[in-house]
Parts: C-alpha cells; sequence; structure tokens
C-alpha cells in the first residue's frame, strides 16, 4: 500500500503576511475586553485542532469530545472540514489552493470562536504544515491558545474502514488527489498530542485532550485566572 507522506512544506505562505484586499478598513474595537467577557461567563477559549488523514477517526472524536466538554458544561463548538463545504466554504474544491483558503478560512473562523470564550473544535484533513502552522500563528498572535492533535491512523486502517466509499474511488482513479493515496499528507512535526485510534477507544482518546484541557487549567473551578 502506498501513502504519499511529506515531511517538507508544500504550502509555504503564511497566512498571517497576508494584508486585507479591502481598503479604508478600520479595526473597530468592542467596549469589553477579552478578559472581561471570559471572567463574566467564567469561560476560556482555545482551538483544538484535529488533523489527519480522511477516515482517521478525527470528527468522531471531536464528536464525542464535544459531547464530554457540554457535559462539564464548557462552552465548545465543532467546526467539521465536511460540514463547513456546504456553506461558508461551499465555492473551494480539493485543489491544493482551494486546500489553503479552507483553512485559512477556518483558522480565522476558529480564532473568533476561541476569542469568545469557545473551546474550538476543528476537524480537518489540513495536509500542509505551512497552512495548520499559520492556522496556529492566527492564534498566538491574538494571544489565544492552540492545540494541534494529530489523529495517527495508519492508512492501511483507514482504507479498511472507509467510511464514505472514499478511498476506493480513490484507488480505482474517480478521484483525482485525494490526500494519502496521489496527493500529499505532511504529518505534524510537534504536535500538542499524538492520538493512536487502531490502538485505543473513542473514550479514551476523549480523555487523553481532556487531560491536555486540564492541564492547561481550562477545568479549573474559577475560569477567572485566564492565564494563556
Amino acid at each position: 500500500t502506498h501513502f504519499l507522506l511529506c515531511t517538507k512544506n508544500s504550502s509555504q505562505s503564511n497566512m498571517s503576511d497576508n494584508q486585507p484586499k479591502s481598503t479604508n478598513i478600520h479595526w473597530h474595537d468592542g467596549n469589553i475586553t477579552r478578559d472581561e467577557r471570559w471572567n463574566n461567563l467564567n469561560t476560556k477559549g482555545c482551538t483544538i485542532w484535529f488533523t489527519g488523514l480522511s477516515a482517521s477517526g478525527k470528527s468522531t472524536i471531536a464528536c464525542a469530545l464535544e459531547q464530554v466538554l457540554c457535559a462539564k458544561k464548557k462552552m465548545c463548538y465543532r467546526l467539521d472540514g465536511d460540514n463547513v463545504r456546504f456553506g461558508l466554504n461551499k465555492n473551494l474544491g480539493f485543489s491544493p489552493e482551494d486546500r489553503k483558503e479552507n483553512i485559512r478560512r477556518i483558522g480565522e473562523v476558529a480564532k473568533l470562536f476561541a476569542d469568545s470564550g469557545m473551546i474550538t473544535l476543528t476537524s480537518f484533513i489540513s495536509p500542509y504544515n505551512a497552512d495548520r502552522d499559520a492556522a496556529r500563528q492566527v492564534h498566538e498572535d491574538n494571544g489565544l491558545q492552540f492545540f494541534e492533535v494529530f489523529v495517527n491512523t495508519p492508512i492501511e486502517e483507514c482504507e479498511k474502514r472507509d467510511p464514505k466509499g472514499l478511498y476506493k474511488k480513490a484507488r480505482e482513479g474517480v478521484i483525482k488527489g485525494f490526500t494519502g493515496i496521489d496527493a500529499p499528507y505532511e504529518a505534524p512535526e510537534n504536535p500538542s498530542l499524538i492520538l493512536l485510534p487502531a490502538e485505543h477507544s473513542v473514550d479514551e482518546c476523549c480523555q487523553q485532550v481532556v487531560e491536555l484541557l486540564e492541564q492547561n487549567n481550562f477545568f479549573n473551578n474559577d475560569n477567572n485566572n485566564n492565564d494563556n
């Protein structure tokens, strides 16, 4: 089985370097600060960015984690790779350029959600290191925490699962530019967490992410100490 795994960045542009196309625009600050919002709502925002091959388990884990966080009364919201293509990104395909723009938009949306105080769960293949790094950068430039979680499922297991039949179509040549088959996936170089769904249950994977959040003070009884 052939798996296109790259370690070299295929996409070099940094989203944070892009300047708005619009002219004569000015940033309008609100009447409350982020700390005031978070303290009054007793919340703390961040982005958990799940990345991995198709059928690796990203969305399944994100859905289960959303349930866990809601049960713990934590503000959270899930942004799913397929779902956003029905609306926000419905004008994008799967060319390298469109993939880049897809992740740029989601990076910006996730930043806004995190700024609002949401624990934002994003599940996107996001195959290029440069694009994920740029999503991280727009968070860090705004003083927001960004946790890259590599859902590391072997391609053999992903193909065995193949819930949408996409690998079969890619192998048959029906789908072109499919990540892991004839398009590259660049594994994270320094992720915040590596999950192994082929070895651990969904619940166990969720618990590992919960522990990551605990280590970063997201489950304090009083979130008024919003240290980043």
